[in-house]
């Protein structure tokens, strides 16, 4: 057994090497024999009815193989929650890159030509573009009235918080949409055969969502639908439910065909076409004492769904289950709804709903601040959460966290309190102004409540017929190092090194289904099965006479070499099973929420250019408790590009729309941080241990774009001493601000003195 310690270690990428000597192999690196190239035709406007489809004689097209809807052998739907999300349309359009039919040559280059020379006629429909629009109900596009999904959390007496307030603090804050922009586009490869059935390879983050998509859209049984995860160049949750349409678009391509299909989006499809982070709408009605402590409060979240459910009730949860923060509410009610517009479908992007509400949360503790005049530190310490205490759906908080020990550790690293004074010394009379900004909120790692019981994930370990070991699940590498970090928890158990142990790449023939890689659920959840089914094999050695208690490298794969010998392959299986305390009352919304929480204070430090308007970031500090840190160079990468994510949330990525479509959906005006603008990021750790991950991990692939943006709001604000409720804040926003003097927020804050 090898005396050095793995997990804790940042040992080399597993997948590193290959993929800076350009030995990985993405999708479009891939290609079959007799291959054929794929399109998508899509609609010209977002809602109405198709009259007639003209193919204008421009075109040889005997030479393409057109599909729609009519060719499709199974369900015209993409199987997720709701499946109500045609794979094409057949009469009705909700959005406006609605797929309409699917044109495929042995030329690629004479697709964009083909998609033009198919003319579409339509009879239009009211479209409805907003939020309150949708609300409005002047238009039903979806249901009975426009509403995607709600939920209600209530706990304690509202009316009572009400009416013994000294203050109600009431506000409005807004977010704009985000594209995930992952470096490598969206990309598939169908092959069908009549006997063994459809497989894919693809850029994708869940397997086993494209399969049972797959299986419904064919109308083939599981063991006759393959789905296999390529290298893959970035997700952020935008190759989550989107990859699951695409491989539809492909797969009937290549039935109809006979021949593998390939399609791979451009860069303006992909950002035209794919889901994005959900605009949202934010309400906070605040009850407090005037000695700034929270009686109670009602919250209203909601977001905009675009055109079909996909994945927004999973959004809209964590984002109401996050709109309380890391704070004790005795009372409170939070209303949250998805209301559907016709944009195409937002989805999931990290952090899935909780910097939409988390945003909202941590500038309305600045605002009670401001109406109180007590500091924003002393609004936030008074209100912490403390162990013994419950959030708002009533989950009794078990770890010895303590928030404001947290807190003070942020103030002094970011050196908080000096470098305020002295910026508001400095920001008398100067050009530039200076202000510094904080943010406290929590992330709750796994699926919601029941949820990870509901999947039952399952997981393997594997010893081969060298002795060597090999890791077995869906679980998906697509730049967060899930592959390097599931071997060194594998090697951990076992006692190995951590050059012993590989893992198999994604493929649902090969590796049992793990669930899905979103949820920071991975490391803490999967991993956690991975270290029990490594344990396992350990035993069964030990209990069949091959193995020592105490043992070296060589000893374990010659014991697992005498094993496969003689019983043949060797494979341990670890399914979940839920804690006795993860109790969740899915009905009531109430109960524990997530097995574990992640916690974080961020300090943003920005300068104001009164000249051009824009902000910089100059110093940013992230302090965060996630359990145990198991790999410390991919932790904080994980930490500095979702910091990276939240400065473009904050201040950069504003996607403009056209009658719900995308309208700079290129690299040249959809502008994002580069790396000339992003600051230090400073990033630190603290571990408390969580005995519900793999060596106490946490989740913490979310955590880091929740508090970018209301630290860096929070900071313009102090150098301005205006309030911005809304993001991203553009150049513009702030120039408009200063120069009427007003609040820039969607709704006027409204505070009320009860005294």
């Amino acid at each position: 057994m090898t005396k050095d310690r793995i997990v804790g270690k940042s040992v080399p990428r597993l997948e590193g090497r290959d993929k800076v000597t350009g030995a990985s192999r993405y999708v479009d690196d891939m290609e079959l024999p007799g291959m054929l190239y794929g399109a998508t035709v899509r609609s010209r406007i977002a809602r109405g009815k198709i009259k007639s489809i003209t193919f204008l004689p421009t075109v040889k097209w005997d030479e393409f193989v057109v599909v729609t809807a009519k060719d499709i052998p199974g369900k015209n739907c993409i199987a997720l929650i709701g499946d109500d999300q045609p794979c094409l349309a057949q009469e009705l359009i909700n959005h406006p890159e609605e797929p309409i039919l699917l044109l495929a040559h042995p030329d690629r280059n004479l697709l964009a030509k083909a998609v033009e020379a198919v003319s579409i006629e339509y009879d239009p429909l009211p479209p409805i573009f907003t939020i309150e629009e949708s609300e409005k109900l002047s238009e039903i596009i979806w249901g009975t009235d426009n509403n995607f999904k709600s939920y209600l959390i209530e706990k304690g007496n509202v009316e009572n918080a009400f009416k013994n307030a000294d203050f109600m603090v009431e506000a409005e804050y807004a977010t704009g949409a985000q594209e995930q922009l992952y470096i490598e586009n969206n990309g598939m490869i169908a092959v069908f055969d009549p006997q063994q059935g459809v497989t894919v390879w693809g850029s994708l983050q869940c397997p086993y969502y494209v399969h049972r998509a797959l299986m419904e859209l064919c109308g083939l049984p599981e063991d006759r639908v393959r789905v296999v995860q390529l290298e893959t160049g970035g997700a952020f949750g935008g190759k989550e439910e989107y990859p699951s349409m695409l491989a539809a678009h492909a797969t009937l391509l290549a039935v109809k065909s006979g021949k593998p299909v390939k399609i791979v989006y451009d860069r303006m499809e992909d950002m035209a076409a794919t889901t994005k982070r959900h605009p949202s709408r934010t309400r906070h009605r605040t009850a407090v004492s005037k000695d700034g402590k929270i009686l109670g409060g009602e919250i209203e979240f909601t977001i905009d769904g675009g055109a079909y459910k996909t994945l927004s009730p999973v959004v809209l949860s964590r984002g109401a289950l996050h709109a309380g923060g890391p704070y004790y509410w005795p009372s409170v009610r939070i209303r949250a709804k998805a209301m559907a517009t016709n944009a195409p479908p937002h989805g999931a992007f990290r952090g899935f709903g909780a910097p939409q509400s988390l945003f909202a949360m941590e500038r309305h503790m600045d605002f009670i601040a401001q109406t109180l005049g007590i500091s924003p530190i002393e609004v936030r310490r008074r209100n912490f959460l403390k162990p013994g205490q419950t959030t708002t759906t009533e989950q009794v908080i078990n770890e010895q966290i303590g928030l404001g020990k947290l807190l003070d550790r942020a103030l002094e690293l970011s050196d908080y309190r000096t470098k305020k004074e002295k910026f508001a010394q400095a920001n008398l009379s100067a050009d530039r102004k200076n202000g510094i900004g904080i943010a406290a909120f929590l992330h709750g790692a796994g699926f919601t409540g029941s949820g990870e019981r509901y999947l039952n994930s399952l997981v393997g370990v594997e010893t081969c017929p060298d002795g060597t070991v090999r890791v077995l699940v869906s679980s998906t590498e697509f730049g967060q190092g899930t592959k390097t970090v599931l071997c060194q928890i594998a090697a951990e158990a076992l006692g190995l090194r951590y050059e012993d142990v590989g893992i198999a790449q994604p493929d649902t023939q090969k590796v049992p289904n793990s669930g899905p890689t979103v949820a920071s659920r991975t490391i803490m959840v999967v991993g956690k099965l991975v270290h029990s089914a490594a344990l396992a094999i350990v035993q069964t050695l030990r209990s069949g006479g091959l193995l020592g208690e105490v043992y070296s490298p060589e000893e374990f794969r010659a014991a697992c070499r005498k094993h496969v010998a003689q019983n043949g392959t060797f494979r341990s299986l670890a399914r979940y099973q839920q804690a006795e305390d993860i109790s969740w009352d899915e009905e009531n919304y109430r109960g524990a929420a997530y097995a574990a929480f992640a916690w974080a204070v961020y300090v943003a430090e920005v300068t104001v250019d009164l000249t051009s308007y824009s902000v910089t970031v100059d110093d940013f500090v992230c302090l965060q408790e996630v359990g145990r840190v198991l790999h410390p160079v991919l932790a904080a990468g994980q930490i500095i590009g979702g910091v990276a994510q939240g400065i473009g949330f904050a201040l950069y990525e504003k996607v403009i729309w056209d009658k719900g479509r995308m309208k700079n959906g290129q690299m040249t005006n959809y502008i994002m941080p580069t790396s000339a603008d992003i600051p230090p990021i400073r990033v630190f750790f603290e571990e408390l241990g969580n005995v519900h991950g793999a060596f106490g991990a946490k989740g913490i692939g979310e955590l880091p774009v929740d508090g970018p943006a209301p630290a860096i709001v929070n900071a313009i604000s102090n150098a301005l001493g205006i309030s911005f409720n809304s993001v991203p804040l553009l150049p513009e926003d702030i120039f408009e601000a200063l120069s009427s003097n007003v609040s820039h927020d969607t709704l006027p804050a409204l505070a009320d003195s009860k005294q």
